[in-house]
């Protein structure tokens, strides 16, 4: 879910790189200062309302997908998608690899020399029949998003302001921490990328984590060679910390816990910022965006040979992914298209 701060609706109809320099003049960095005013109920005031973010299970329990009117049930209002390709860099603020076979801390490269279960999922989500899904998603110029996701690079930061267990981390920090990564050469900035922040044990991305939501993207402004750039970014805590409200509470497909908890999350992030880039594009007369519409619901499941659950293979791996909504004929969930 996109966490916003104000006019939820407020058209931005602007070209995607050019639209994301000059919006960054008008944003502001997001506090969530308060976390209690979201719900455990469906209510479309709280859904346009700051914050507004992926929810815990419990929240969606009386809201499950609908078409929510006429058509698909999903509408665009007029902002930028990722329609080329999905860029996606992560981001592992740790003192140690927060997830088997991560990148060393203090380490930084390609995407491909990230070993972990998340780094493999990334690289193969792109050209899947599950992300396929959101190609049927468009511009107002027509241009469909394309089947592809590119895990750029990665940051293992154990250099910067290091969160501990149970801190409060706001996305002000969040921001500060990237243009760190980016003055230092551990990052590079692209204004395409959705840069994942991940975290370890219960720090609390954003305030709320565990109690009101399992994860987020929004965009906040850095300062490129001296000029204003806004940067994509999801903040990605270990949601395998609150089994029982932010992972479906299933045995783990890949016997890997925490990552086969946070590639469900993650994969709902980064369709969102596909296809509803600033808040402004696609999303519901509720106000959720296309995997919103969705959450926590799994369609047909199957027993993996560890004795995990599953609906989905990426690249060959059992993964348990939530499905997400496909804009075309009637709308609906589904796994693949």
């Amino acid at each position: 879910m996109y966490l916003h701060i104000a006019r939820r609706v407020r058209p931005l109809a602007l070209g995607l790189i050019a639209g994301l320099s000059l919006a960054s003049c008008a944003d502001q960095d997001h506090l969530l200062t308060n976390p209690a005013a979201l719900t455990t109920r469906f209510d479309r005031a709280v859904e346009f309302a700051p914050p507004h973010v992926f929810h815990t299970k419990s929240y969606y329990a009386k809201a499950q997908a609908s078409s929510g009117g006429s058509g698909t049930g999903i509408y665009y209002h007029g902002g930028s998608l990722l329609t080329s390709a999905t860029n996606v860099a992560a981001v592992y603020w740790a003192s140690a690899p927060i997830y088997t076979n991560g990148p060393a801390a203090g380490t930084s490269g390609a995407g491909v020399g990230d070993g972990s279960l998340v780094g493999f999922f990334l690289r193969n989500l792109g050209g899947s029949s599950y992300f396929n899904i959101n190609t049927t998603y468009y511009n107002g110029a027509g241009t469909h998003v394309q089947n592809v996701v590119n895990y750029t690079q990665y940051w293992a930061n154990n250099q910067y302001q290091v969160p501990v267990d149970g801190q409060n981390v706001t996305d002000a920090n969040m921001i500060a921490m990237l243009q760190y990564g980016f003055d230092h050469g551990n990052l590079t900035y692209d204004p395409t990328t959705l840069y994942a922040v991940f975290t370890a044990g219960t720090v609390n991305l954003g305030g709320g984590f565990g109690t009101q939501y399992c994860a987020y993207h929004y965009h906040g402004t850095v300062t490129i060679g001296g000029v204003a750039r806004t940067v994509l970014y999801a903040a990605m805590p270990y949601d395998a910390a609150y089994p029982n409200v932010c992972t479906n509470g299933t045995a783990s497909p890949n016997g890997d816990v925490g990552a086969d908890a946070i590639v469900n999350t993650l994969a709902h992030e980064v369709e969102e910022t596909t296809t509803d880039l600033l808040g402004t594009a696609w999303y519901d007369r509720r106000g959720y965006e296309n995997a919103d519409k969705c959450a926590w619901t799994w369609g047909s499941t199957y027993t993996t040979s560890n004795g995990g659950v599953a609906n989905i293979q990426i690249g060959g791996k059992d993964f348990l992914v939530q499905r997400n909504w496909v804009n075309a004929g009637s709308g609906g969930c589904a796994t693949r298209y």
